[in-house]
């Protein structure tokens, strides 16, 4: 071919590519960082001269652009070369999908040693317990089941009948309740002050929700819970001005302007209800800190249990293949001694997984929660969630 035409040619295939609106761009052999400017100078360009045209018809020039977007997509989409590329993406997509899922089935249930194919996690709570021990009473004094002076009735009522009822409180101090004495009678509930007070008074400074029935004046100097060992003042770490590791202005374990567990004023366990026979009187349902016995709940001790080390359970290939997951709750008791138990299941789940959490809740080992400086029991609560991925 000669010369002449060689050019001839290449001007009209110049020309045809001016028609379209398209420049034919040559990359020199550049750094990236310079390419790119270059590139950045040209868009900004670009927008300069294109700006006087869309300052002077804004909506016009956004419906040109957009139709000329619309037409470029049109024939790309229309070419050939196009359809195809995506009947092969799709058909490549397909294959990989149904390749997993043939390779899934084969293999099927991974090993109970493959650990990556189960999450195991643990949450520790400290639990809590209103529970009354069988044998003892509420109160202080001798006999009966509730109660200070020393009779087996059981409130201010004619006929015989079993009291119910409780309270609670404290101001949040990091000491237990201090021992003293319970405050007269009264439907008028106030904060207690354990500090020492002087008797008499010509006006009660602190009143409690009982039954003048079952109320003795005990000889302490101060306010606070008689069935106390603790000597220094202290309203305890409940809450609300009373004495003790409930809420309210009462005292003991429970909730509202009573005495010991249950809620709403009175005593001996409950929703508060008036007893009746009398004069009543109790040994008291709290035992002392010598009493080895003895399980506490979370507000009762100084410093809680510090876990040291806590092995997962394994997942058994019976809940694997059965898809089995969710919790496993159990109540348990750190022991004074170092040692988890006391177990119990209050969520279970199929597959061995109830068995597996609580060989893993054995394995536990911890710093005991203390109480005055001595190492106590605690009841716990352990939750295991298993989830297969």
């Amino acid at each position: 071919m000669k010369i002449d035409q060689l050019d001839d040619r290449c001007y009209e295939s110049f020309s045809r590519i001016q028609s379209t609106q398209f420049a034919l761009t040559l990359l020199p052999d550049a750094r990236l960082s310079r390419r790119l400017f270059a590139e950045i100078s040209f868009a900004i360009r670009q927008i300069k001269n294109y700006w006087p045209k869309f300052k002077e018809d804004p909506f016009g020039s956004i419906g040109l652009a957009a139709l000329h977007l619309l037409a470029v997509a049109k024939r790309t989409i229309a070419r050939p070369q196009m359809a195809f590329a995506l009947a092969t993406s799709v058909l490549i997509l397909t294959s990989v999908v149904l390749a997993l899922l043939v390779l899934e089935r084969r293999e099927g249930p991974h090993s109970v040693e493959d650990e990556s194919a189960f999450v195991v996690t643990t949450t520790l709570n400290f639990g809590s317990s209103s529970e009354t021990r069988e044998g003892q009473g509420i109160g202080a004094g001798e006999k009966g089941r509730v109660g200070f002076a020393r009779g087996r009735g059981e409130g201010s009522r004619p006929e015989p009948a079993r009291s119910q009822g409780g309270g609670g409180g404290g101001d949040g101090s990091k000491l237990a309740a201090s021992r003293g004495r319970v405050p007269i009678p009264s439907i008028i509930p106030a904060p207690i002050p354990t500090a020492a007070v002087r008797l008499p008074q010509a006006l009660p400074v602190a009143g409690i929700d009982l039954d003048p029935a079952l109320w003795r004046k005990l000889d302490y100097s101060s306010y606070g819970d008689p069935r106390s060992k603790q000597t220094t003042p202290s309203n305890g770490p409940g809450n609300d001005g009373g004495v003790g590791t409930g809420n309210g202005t009462g005292i003991g374990e429970g909730d509202r302007s009573g005495f010991g567990p249950g809620r709403d004023g009175n005593i001996g366990g409950g929703s508060n209800k008036p007893g009746g026979g009398g004069i009543g009187g109790s040994p008291g349902n709290n035992p002392h800190d010598d009493d080895p016995s003895r399980i506490y709940k979370s507000p009762e001790v100084n410093t809680r249990p510090r876990v040291i080390s806590k092995p997962e359970p394994q997942y058994t290939e019976q809940a694997r293949r059965g898809q089995i997951t969710g919790t496993v709750v159990l109540r348990v008791v750190f022991s004074s001694g170092g040692e988890v138990t006391n177990i119990q299941a209050m969520q279970k789940l199929g597959g061995g997984l109830t068995e597996k959490a609580i060989a893993a809740a054995k394995q536990i080992r911890f710093v005991p929660a203390t109480r005055n400086g001595h190492a106590v029991s605690m009841y716990m609560q352990l939750e295991y969630n298993f989830n297969l991925y």
